[in-house]
């Protein structure tokens, strides 16, 4: 039978792992085993970092919204209220662009969901 030499692939698989690792601390960049541990941990946390931002800028819309809300003498839960009453169907990130660029249309729809 004849001799296969291996590691070709394996090693092109193991230094693209590495390429990822560059800049890790101590073992996580150089030992595969290490680095490939550490990568796997990384990508969860990125993933959930991506979910979780999300989360904080919904958070960020709604403080900029009552803000904006409370200078036109109306609290940020009667606004919503009064924009599904009135069945506006404006997201809470264009809400908050308008407060913050368009002072004259935030006003106009704080009057739509007053009446």
């Amino acid at each position: 039978m004849t001799r296969v030499k291996r590691g070709v692939v394996t090693r092109k698989r193991h230094k693209k792992l590495l390429k990822e690792t560059k800049g890790y601390w101590g073992q996580r960049k150089n030992i595969y085993r290490r680095a490939h541990e550490t990568l796997i941990r990384a990508m969860a946390f990125a993933f959930k970092g991506r979910k979780l931002k999300k989360r904080d800028m919904r958070g960020l819309f709604i403080t900029r919204i009552k803000a904006a809300a409370e200078q036109h003498g109306m609290k940020y839960n009667t606004l919503i209220h009064g924009l599904k009453k009135a069945h506006v169907q404006l997201n809470r990130k264009m809400l908050s662009q308008l407060a913050i660029f368009d002072e004259v249309a935030f006003s106009s729809i704080v009057k739509l969901a007053q009446q």
